[in-house]
Order: C-alpha cells, then sequence, then structure tokens
C-alpha cells in the first residue's frame, strides 16, 4: 500500500513529513492511508469435531495504525478467490470512522457449524475461502476487477494462503485454516508492503471497536521494518565451493551491516559487504562456501541491522554436496544411510521423463543388495536442457526417502536438484533380468530392468485415468474365492499375491490423452499377457489407493491376445437360468432427465426422491449407451430365465423398459417381466426377473423377504418347463463390501479379505436359508430352488459357507473350478467370483452344466458407457463390459413329474355296454405289469385321441389335452393286474375310440 513512514526523531528518517504530520489537530479527520488490513480469517463455520472452525463467521479486520481518526464511510472491502479476477463487495456505511489504535471488524458469511457468531461491527455476506484468496480495502464501493488491483483507490490489498496471484510484495501470507486466521504484526502496527513479512498464521482472535486499542509508537506511524531477500538454498560441491548474494533494505533507514548468527561451520563465512548508500537503498553481502566445508547441511541464519538499531534475519539452506556412487546412496538397509545429506553422485540416463531422469551405474557394486539406480525427480526443465537418455551425468541433489500416500515403505531418490552436468554421450547400460513372483523388488528399485517370463495382465480398471495396467506371473486369485477367511492357506495366498505384481505405467504422471496398450478392438483385456517387458523400476502411488513397485517402460511393450473375448458359453440342452448385474440401469437419469425424454425427474431411496438420489446414466445420451451394451449383452446370453441385479427401483418401469427393448433387438416379443412382488426394498435398486414365456411358465406370483435385515429383499419365483417340472429362482443382492460408514462390531472390515458387514450378509444368509427359502419351498410346493444372484462374498467367505453348510451345493464349484479358476468380478488386481448359483439337493442332481461368461469383469471400466471420464472415448457398441460382473448361467435339465409306462403293461380293453337308463356307455380296462420291476404310481390311465363329442365321465383330469383317470391302486406289483371301470357321455352315439396310456408320475 502507499503509506507514509515516520518515528520518533533520529539522524536518517524522514523528520521533515513526520513532524507535519504531528502538528495536525488529533480530532480533525485525517485523509491518512494509514488504515490497514490487520486480521483475515475465511473458514468461519467450517468443519466438524476436532476440527471444526473457531468461529461461525468469515471476516476482515480493519485497523488505524495511524495517530488521527480516518473517515471510512463509503469505503468497501472486497473479496477475490485466490486466483480470480472477479471481486465481491460489502460496503461500508457513510460516516463510519475509525479512531486512531481502533479495530473495525466486518463480519461476512457464516458456515454450518455450531461454533460462536464472529462479534462484529459491520455484517456483509461474501462467502470468503477458509486456507487462501485475496481481500482489499477500497476507497469506493466499485468492484474492482484483475487479480492483482492497483491504483490510488486501493488502500490495501492482503493476499492469504498458498496460490493466492494477488498480494503486496513478495508472496502472499501462509495459508489460514478453521482454526487460524493471518494477523498483521505488532497487533496491527507493522506494514511493509510485504503480506508474507507482515503477517503470521495463529489462533483466531477477531477484535472490534470495542476492543482495546493499541496506538502505534505514541500514535505516530511505526518505523518500516528492514527486508531481506535471501536464497531459500545454497548447494554446492564438496571441494568446489560457492557463494550466494545476499540483501536487504529499508524504506525509511539505512542497512550498515550483516553477520552471521546460527548455523556457520568451518569454511562457511560472509565476505563483500557493500552498506546501503542511502535511505532506502539496497545493502549486499556475499555468503561464501570454501572448497574445504565439509559436507552437510547447515541452516545458516544471517542478521541485517541498521542505523537505528533495527534488524532482520534470513536463513539459507546451505547444502555441501558430498560425492558418493549410486549403490552407496542406496544403501541395503530399506532407508539410504545418507538420507536427508547433500550428495553428487554419477551414472547413465536410462530414462527421462519430464524433467526428471532415472540413472544408473552402468557397472554396480556387485552386491545384490544395493541398487545400481536412483530416480532423480527434478520440477526445474532448464536443468536438463539437453540431457537424455544415454547420456552419462553428474548430478547433484538431496538424498529424500520418499513414501508415496497409503505405502508401507519409502523408495529412495535425490530431490532438490542443484545441477545435472552431462559428461559424456553414446552410453548405455544392459537391463537387468528379474521374474515375477518376486518378494524384493526393493533391490532393483531405480534400476533398468526386464521381465524375463510372460506377464499376466491381472487388472485394467486405471488404465484410461492413469495409463496403469497391474501385471503378475499368472492370474491372481482372491486368497478367501479359494479358501476360507483367515485360515493359513488364504494367509498364505495373499502373501504370495502380494509378491507376484508390477504395476505397467506409461511414462507420465498425468491422465493419458490417448489411452494406453489397447488393441485394435479397443481394449486390453485382463488375463492377456506382455512379452519382453523392459524398462525403469520406480515406486509410487497407484490408481486405487496405495502404492507399488511401477514399471515405464523404455521400450514398447509387446501385448498379445491371450484371453480373447469369449462367444456367450454353449451349455447342454436345458432351461437356461442366468445372474446378471445390469450395472445401475436407471430410466431416470442423475440430470433430471429420463428414457422418455421427461426433465424434472428424480429416484426415490426410502422417502426421499430427487435427481441426486439415481445412479447410472447421467443423460440421454449416456443412457442410451448403456442400454444398447446390455441388450446385446442378454440377447447374447439368450437364457430362459434371467436374474437381474442394480435396476432401478420404480416398480416394473425400469425392467419392462428393458424388456420392450431386448425384444425390439430380437425382432419379436421373446421376453416378459416377472411381476414385482410387494416388498423391493429401500434402496434406489432391486432385483427383478425376466423369462421367456414360450419355454416356462409362471406359478404364482413373485416372492420377497422384506426384513429390515434386507434393505434389496431377495425375490422367488416359482417356473414351470415345458414337461411339467417345476423350480423355483431366488435372486439376491447382498450387502456391499464397500462403503464402511456406520460399520461397527462384525460389520468393521476385519482385515481377512471379506471387507466390511460380513456380519450383515451371513445374517441375509442366514435369514434366505431358515426362512425365505423355506417360504419358497412351502409356497411351490416343490423342492427345487436355485439361489443366484451377487452374494458380494466369494467362494468362502462366511455367508457362503453358511449357505453350503446348509445344504445348499455351489453349482460353480462343481462345473466352473475343474475347467480353471472361477470368477465373475476383479478387484485389487485379484479375481473370484461373487456372484453366484446354489441350488439344493433336489435340484442339483438335474443341473446339466454352468458357467460364466466373461465378458465384462476383464475389460476396462472406461470402454463401458460414461463419458468424459477420459479425453479419449473408446466406446464400442457391443456386448463387453456392459457391467463390471460377468454372468452366471445354468442349465436345467428338469426331471419329468411323470412318465409314459405303457411299454411296461398289457392293456385289455373289454367291451362296452350302454346303460338304457342313463345312456351311458361303460366297460372295463385292465393293466398288466410285464416286467420284473414294480411300477410305483400314482398311475394315471390316459384316454389319448378320445373320439370328439364323446367325454369321459368322472375324469381325474386332462394331460396335454387327454382326459385321464387316476387308478386307485399306487403301484403294480411285477406280474400283477389292476382295473379301472371307464363311462362315457356319447350323446351322439358315435363309434368311441382312443389309445390307452398308462403313466406313472404327477401332472
Amino acid at each position: 500500500m502507499n503509506k507514509i513512514a515516520a518515528s520518533p526523531l533520529s539522524p536518517g528518517r524522514l523528520t521533515v513529513l513526520a513532524s507535519l504530520l504531528a502538528s495536525l489537530s488529533v480530532s480533525a479527520l485525517a485523509a491518512s492511508p494509514d488504515i490497514v488490513i490487520s486480521q483475515v480469517y475465511g473458514a468461519g463455520g467450517n468443519g466438524s469435531g476436532a476440527t471444526v472452525a473457531t468461529y461461525k463467521h468469515d471476516f476482515i479486520e480493519l485497523f488505524n495504525r495511524s495517530g488521527a481518526a480516518v473517515d471510512i464511510g463509503d469505503w468497501s472491502v472486497q473479496y477475490a478467490s485466490s486466483t480470480g479476477s472477479s471481486w465481491q463487495v460489502t460496503r461500508i456505511p457513510a460516516g463510519t470512522r475509525i479512531e486512531p489504535g481502533q479495530y473495525f471488524l466486518i463480519r461476512e458469511a457464516a458456515g454450518a457449524a455450531a461454533v460462536p457468531d464472529t462479534p462484529s461491527d459491520l455484517n456483509g455476506s461474501i462467502p470468503m475461502a477458509g486456507a487462501a484468496g485475496k481481500v482489499a480495502l477500497v476507497r469506493n464501493g466499485t468492484a474492482l476487477s484483475g487479480t492483482k488491483p492497483t491504483g490510488a483507490t486501493v488502500v490495501d490489498l492482503v493476499g492469504y494462503g498458498s496460490g493466492t496471484n494477488g498480494f503486496e510484495g513478495d508472496a502472499p501470507t501462509a495459508s489460514i485454516g478453521n482454526t487460524s486466521s493471518a494477523a498483521r504484526a505488532s497487533d496491527g502496527c507493522q506494514d511493509s508492503d510485504q503480506n508474507g513479512v507482515d503477517f503470521s498464521v495463529g489462533p483466531v482472535a477477531p477484535r472490534t471497536s470495542a476492543s482495546p486499542r493499541n496506538m502505534c509508537s505514541a500514535g505516530e506511524p511505526v518505523a518500516a521494518p528492514i527486508v531481506a531477500s535471501c536464497p531459500a538454498g545454497l548447494q554446492v560441491q564438496q571441494g568446489s565451493g560457492g557463494s550466494a548474494l545476499l540483501s536487504a533494505s529499508d524504506k525509511d533507514s539505512i542497512v550498515n551491516n550483516a553477520v552471521i548468527v546460527s548455523g556457520a561451520a568451518p569454511g562457511i563465512s560472509l565476505s563483500g559487504l557493500a552498506p546501503a548508500g542511502a535511505i532506502g537503498a539496497s545493502a549486499s553481502v556475499t555468503l561464501q562456501v570454501d572448497a574445504a566445508a565439509a559436507a552437510g547441511s547447515y541452516p545458516v541464519k544471517v542478521s541485517f541491522t541498521n542505523n537505528d538499531s533495527q534488524e532482520q534475519s534470513c536463513t539459507v539452506a546451505v547444502s555441501v554436496a558430498g560425492q558418493l556412487s549410486i549403490p552407496q546412496i542406496q544403501g541395503s538397509g530399506p532407508a539410504s544411510p545418507y538420507a536427508g545429506t547433500v550428495q553428487s553422485t554419477e551414472g547413465v540416463v536410462t530414462a527421462k521423463l519430464g524433467s526428471s531422469l532415472f540413472v544408473q551405474d552402468p557397472v554396480g557394486d556387485g552386491d545384490p543388495t544395493t541398487s545400481d539406480g536412483i530416480y532423480v525427480f527434478n520440477s526445474n526443465a532448464a536443468l536438463v536442457t539437453g540431457i537424455n537418455p544415454g547420456d552419462r551425468v553428474r548430478v547433484s541433489g538431496k538424498v529424500t526417502e520418499y513414501r508415496p500416500s497409503g505405502a508401507n515403505r519409502t523408495y529412495t531418490e535425490l530431490t532438490e536438484i542443484a545441477q545435472v552436468t552431462k559428461l559424456a554421450s553414446g552410453q548405455s547400460v544392459t537391463p537387468t533380468n528379474i521374474v515375477l513372483p518376486n518378494a524384493d523388488l526393493a533391490r532393483y528399485e531405480g534400476m533398468l530392468v526386464r521381465f524375463v517370463s510372460d506377464l499376466t495382465v491381472n487388472q485394467n480398471k486405471y488404465l484410461g485415468d492413469r495409463g496403469e495396467l497391474t501385471l503378475a506371473y499368472g492370474r491372481r486369485e482372491n486368497p478367501t474365492n479359494r479358501y476360507p477367511a483367515g485360515s493359513p492357506e488364504a494367509a498364505a495366498l495373499a502373501q504370495e499375491n502380494a509378491a507376484n505384481e508390477v504395476v505397467l505405467d506409461d511414462g507420465i504422471f498425468t491422465a493419458p490423452a490417448v489411452i494406453p496398450y489397447l488393441g485394435e478392438d479397443n481394449t486390453v483385456r485382463a488375463g492377456d499377457t506382455v512379452t519382453g517387458l523392459t524398462g525403469v523400476l520406480d515406486y509410487g502411488s497407484i490408481g486405487g489407493g496405495g502404492a507399488a513397485f511401477k514399471l515405464q517402460p523404455t521400450e514398447a511393450p509387446q501385448f498379445s491376445r491371450s484371453n480373447p473375448r469369449p462367444a456367450a458359453p454353449s451349455l447342454p440342452a436345458g432351461v437356461k437360468v442366468a445372474s446378471a448385474n445390469v450395472l445401475n440401469f436407471f430410466t431416470t437419469f442423475t440430470n433430471g432427465g429420463d428414457a422418455w425424454g421427461r426433465t424434472g425427474q428424480g429416484c426415490t431411496i426410502g422417502s426421499r426422491t430427487a435427481a441426486s438420489e439415481c445412479r447410472g446414466a447421467d443423460n440421454m445420451t449416456e443412457f442410451v449407451r448403456q442400454r444398447n451394451q446390455i441388450v446385446a449383452s442378454l440377447k447374447s446370453l439368450d437364457a430362459d430365465v434371467v436374474g437381474l441385479m442394480e435396476i432401478q427401483n420404480n416398480g416394473d418401469v425400469a425392467v419392462g423398459y428393458l424388456v420392450e427393448q431386448l425384444n425390439a433387438a430380437i425382432g419379436q416379443p421373446v421376453y416378459a417381466a416377472v411381476p414385482a412382488p410387494a416388498a423391493t426394498g429401500t434402496d434406489a435398486i432391486r432385483v427383478a426377473m425376466i423369462y421367456k414365456p414360450a419355454v416356462v411358465s409362471l406359478v404364482g406370483g413373485a416372492l420377497s423377504d422384506g426384513d429390515r435385515i434386507n434393505n434389496r429383499p431377495p425375490m422367488a419365483q416359482t417356473f414351470k418347463a415345458g414337461n411339467g417340472a417345476k423350480f423355483s429362482v431366488i435372486v439376491n443382492h447382498f450387502k456391499s463390501k464397500a462403503s464402511c460408514g456406520g460399520a461397527t462390531g462384525g460389520d468393521l472390515d476385519p482385515g481377512n479379505g471379506q471387507g466390511c458387514w460380513d456380519t450383515t450378509r451371513v445374517n441375509q444368509a442366514t435369514r434366505l436359508a431358515d426362512v425365505f427359502i423355506p417360504q419358497v419351498v412351502q409356497a411351490a410346493g416343490d423342492p427345487d430352488v436355485l439361489v443366484i444372484g451377487d452374494m458380494n462374498a466369494y467362494a468362502f467367505e462366511n455367508p457362503i459357507n453358511l449357505l453350503t453348510g446348509k445344504g445348499l451345493v455351489n453349482q460353480i464349484e462343481r462345473f466352473v473350478r475343474p475347467q480353471g479358476m472361477p470368477y465373475s468380478y476383479v478387484f485389487d488386481g485379484q479375481a473370484g467370483y461373487l456372484d453366484h448359483a446354489l441350488a439344493s439337493a433336489s435340484l442339483s442332481a438335474q443341473v446339466a452344466g454352468a458357467a460364466e461368461w466373461h465378458n465384462n469383469a476383464d475389460e476396462p471400466e472406461h470402454i463401458d458407457y460414461n463419458l468424459g471420464d477420459t479425453v479419449q472415448d473408446p466406446y464400442r457398441e457391443n456386448a463387453y463390459r456392459a457391467s463390471d460382473h460377468d454372468p452366471v448361467v445354468v442349465s436345467l435339465d428338469l426331471t419329468a413329474p411323470y412318465a409314459d409306462v405303457t411299454a411296461s403293461v398289457k392293456v385289455t380293453q373289454g367291451g362296452l355296454t350302454m346303460n338304457r337308463a342313463t345312456l351311458r356307455y361303460s366297460g372295463k380296462v385292465s393293466f398288466t405289469n410285464t416286467t420284473a420291476a414294480t411300477l410305483s404310481g400314482p398311475l394315471h390311465f390316459v384316454l389319448q385321441g378320445l373320439t370328439e363329442g364323446v367325454s369321459l365321465d368322472g375324469a381325474s383330469g386332462t394331460h396335454d389335452g387327454a382326459p385321464y383317470l387316476t387308478l386307485p391302486e399306487t403301484s403294480i406289483a411285477p406280474g400283477a393286474s389292476v382295473s379301472v371301470t371307464v363311462t362315457f357321455s356319447n350323446p351322439s352315439k358315435k363309434a368311441i375310440g382312443y389309445t390307452p396310456k398308462l403313466f406313472s408320475g404327477s401332472f
């Protein structure tokens, strides 16, 4: 800001102007520029718990540091974001004035936290950012413009927080927070026009006009401080020495001396002091580091003084670099023995990523426990201009142990790079051959390596946004997919998996503009392989959290489509029942639109309906893409009954729409929706079923279990096949493993692979086995039950073990495991199946086959229907990546409830006689068992092709349009005979004819 500085009379000061100011009447309103912003707080009402804000409102505090009252009426305080150019205004009412030493607090917007209100003199409504922003005191109420406004109307400008681009002086204040504000030094008196110097961050302490006054230097403006200009650091090579120029100035005095007050060491000194030649001029001095200075880090504090006995100091981080080989820097332990020191080293550049380098000692030290390579982290592109792979370089920097977010180890690298010197070109390093599994990749960190065996893609979830593929030797199975959770075998497999991983990166540390490693069909599938992988071994954060060893390739990886996209499974003949997750298929979109073009729509969870409760497609464009993929998948699956998970819970609207679209794609009305049961749950999604009426028919209505343990109730439907056999399908969607908020006790993640909510899933499984399945069996009058769906539990986790322990038979283990690893889902680079097919014992004997269709889980997430996730859009309309789960298909070779045993008997038909009184015809038919085995009943005599117009009196029913009589005998022993009398009504007196058939069983 523009201010007038003065103090008690002393040599060298601006005494004439100071005396003039002192002569002014204190009671007169002055046009003084000495109103300053003395405190800023932007996190009012933010946070909660231990980090809740101190006060409820943001505020801007003003202070009169002069000796006269100042009229600030019709002025304003204004705010802009840290990098913004649009300013919000709070006007100060006419007639407002601030007395000498008085504060004036302007309260702005409030946050939500229940904390004390901010005291105030004036209330505004500007919502200020909590950590960084800009505030200005302006002589009028006109909104400013630009990121760093200047001019006569700007009385004071304060930029607070890291990254702010508008401030006085060389830097903004430090960042503030929920419990801290930026306050001007000397209780508001200090003003050197340097926000970074004048303000410090500390506890929030708002002051108003009622607060005790603070007179600056007995009512006169305060003396300006010394402003020092020093480099943050000075790095030199041991044996070479170096220097840096330091300077200081004072706008109202003369800086005339400089001394080292702390941090000095032999060989470090000041030389060539040049005092300031005039008031406001700069003094300079050279900080000298001799060649003989010992290697190490030295925080050298230099104090400048002036002719008014003021003092200001600055600290220069002096680093004297030693000379070590890369293996010496790396060391054989988990961390470098030289961490925190500055060192110089030499090696050949094996890779250049942005402005950073991988450098390797081409010879090494022959010690397999020490790495020969190191990562040089550098953000100064000028230092590596002209440096390329194959150059031999000398690098000086600080040895740092970098720990990526979520990592359980550190990574040795050089940072704070002082110099990179090219020594030679055309050098080479031979890649070191390594294999997976490998429990000690740390010995190769930073080195150029080649994997000698083919590696298999195990995860591609983060390919689109990070350019990453998780690789391993072969496919890795989730431990609880093969062994019970918590078992020694599961723990051993988890340890084996952890040692069998490397992440292939794309050599850049930002989202790729072009998704790497995709084949011509716009995919790279889990299960595909890469040969001769060569690159530098990095270590860092990975997609999904945590950290891993990452290979930055130096040669283009060569992929093979070892896991081609499969066609839908072909199973033995039978009724096909499938389980298919449709990945949040909603006919209502998150933008409030819907599949019919309406707007202002919403989705319901419990009693709340809003567009924000919708999942799945954001708009019509995404929806069409999603719908077409799901339809293509279901059409190819061609199952007779399909259980659906993750479809919108809006009655039969979404499932009905899906059936319409599926039938349109097929070209005829093949499918119908099973009407929703009474209870469909309180979640935004539900389970549903569709079926082919030409293949199976509904028996009764759908059932569900609305018990409170099931927020997505299981749904059951009984079907009858063409041969009369009945079976029931129960579709499930158990509680997810993730979203752990609110979990307690046994629902907390036990760390054994089962994730959160295991107790809830076990309770859901118990309810299913003990209550709902018996209810379904009783309603159907048939024990044949198939339990399908996303159980959110792998094959040998507690919920599945409970269900199989109660007699259900796992068809995936029975049919898929013998052919290879079963899986329907890939998570964290490991495969397993969450989607199950469990049959009752009676139905298991009728299962002809089961299979998984790997059209989804092996595909990259970023080829799905979503838009805007990546710069490139690799979507293609087909049946692949229609969901994140693979469908499961089961073929049922259902045993008919009856059998034709006519061939096992001799049929004797007696003649018919007419009863003249009733005009009915009667006769006897006998059946003799001609086999050596007993014919078991119930037994039914069917009269096929009975003459038209003739009816059988007392018929037990009809079978395939023919009347039948149930024999009173329940069985016929070998050689034995049974007889039955038949009576016909024959009003037209036609010749009565039919073909006798005998069936055993139930119609």
